[in-house]
């Protein structure tokens, strides 16, 4: 095993680290306090090749696999979690779900605005009622035709106020449980389909989520996306994706917070000394250092074995490295901004620091893609289906 980057990766890291550096460490604070997503942004990541990771040239995108988007991720976390959590719903959630199991004519509709960043995606799975239960969701997509009328409500969509592009779940077959989930393309200005006002949250504040209404909206049978009552592939085999990817954003978090506290530590002094010089305060820098490490590697593999399976490779679909991976670097984050609050004493109490800012958007990764009790679950079923629990 090896853990280097290749050159075209380190070159790739180092020029998103430059634009995020560059675009949204400018934008982040104000981001923030206003929970507003800047204008032009979009087209400006969309230029960068960051909205289509993972999608061939020809549909506009930029190519690479699961790496190159955690990669991604990271870089832009480490200046702002909001925009790498819309930038990830658009990108992958919704526009490489959309590469991978739409048709070609479905592709060539929508990928190229979608990669450049001229119209905004979103995927719809959680409802009021299921959250982690996915698979009990009461969205109604009923066939009429050549058409399905789509009714329900989905509900903490990322992007959903502003999407134009909407991937949608919805039961085509209640009685068949999972199998008889389908998934559909909804577009922006449908009759029918509504969005609230964006939630106001603790954190990510600028990344925009709400609801969005599906009041008999009807879709036309080529906009559903597969096959009838095999949206739960699309489903399932997305949210490996969905923890692997979105993994990379707590690790983006945690290497701010653990950069932020460094320089605090060296320049503040207490008792006429750096309070860096105190063994306690070196204990939790060393303990933010370790998990991070261990945080990065487990989610570099997590995508690399993901990557290897969507190309055909020996690698496992990846369901517990998924889980694992999401699971402890989105704790390990949140353990980090506590600690580096803490470092800051009274002043990371303020808003007026960015640790602050760190701090809460933290609390967002113990909750999305499947809470840490879900994930929890995940590993456990797949170690209780092993012959050894220490098989590799």
């Amino acid at each position: 095993m090896h853990f280097d980057l290749s050159p075209e990766q380190q070159a790739f890291r180092e020029t998103v680290r430059a634009f995020a550096t560059r675009e949204i460490a400018p934008l982040a604070a104000q981001m923030d306090a206003t929970d507003a997503w800047p204008d032009g942004l979009w087209e400006r990541l969309g230029a960068q090749g960051l909205l289509g990771i993972g999608i061939p040239e020809a549909y506009g995108g930029s190519g690479g696999d699961h790496l190159d988007f955690v990669l991604a991720g990271e870089e832009l976390a480490y200046r702002s979690a909001a925009v790498a959590l819309s930038l990830g719903a658009h990108a992958n959630l919704c526009a490489y779900n959309l590469y991978r199991n739409g048709d070609e004519s479905q592709r060539q509709a929508h990928l190229p605005d979608l990669c450049a960043g001229r119209r905004v995606g979103a995927l719809c799975i959680t409802e009021p009622d299921t959250g982690s239960d996915a698979v009990g969701m009461q969205a109604r997509a009923v066939r009429d035709g050549d058409a399905y009328v789509l009714t329900g409500t989905k509900t903490w969509i990322t992007n959903g106020p502003v999407a134009d592009l909407y991937l949608v779940y919805a039961k085509t077959d209640p009685a068949a449980g999972a199998r008889g989930i389908s998934a559909f393309l909804v577009e922006k200005g449908a009759p029918g389909l509504s969005v609230s006002k964006p939630f106001t949250k603790m954190g990510c504040r600028g990344s925009q989520t709400g609801q969005v209404y599906f009041e008999g909206v009807r879709v036309p049978a080529r906009a559903r996306l597969g096959p009838e009552g095999g949206g739960i592939h699309v489903l399932m085999s997305g949210l490996d994706v969905e923890r692997a990817v979105f993994a990379a954003i707590p690790v983006g978090q945690h290497r701010r917070a653990l950069d932020l506290a460094l320089d605090y530590a060296q320049a503040r002094s207490q008792f006429g000394r750096p309070i860096a010089d105190f063994q306690l305060i070196q204990a939790r820098l060393a303990d933010m250092d370790t998990t991070l490490e261990a945080a990065r590697l487990l989610v570099w593999r997590a995508a690399v074995v993901l990557s290897q399976a969507a190309r055909g490779g020996k690698g496992s679909p990846g369901h517990r490295l998924a889980a694992q991976a999401l699971l402890f670097a989105a704790e390990a984050c949140e353990a980090a901004a506590d600690s580096a609050v803490q470092i800051h004493g009274g002043n990371g109490f303020s808003e007026e620091f960015e640790v602050n800012r760190i701090y809460r958007d933290a609390r967002l990764g113990t909750l999305g893609a499947g809470t840490s009790e879900i994930r929890r679950l995940i590993i456990a079923r797949e170690l209780l289906a092993r012959p050894s629990a220490t098989a590799g």
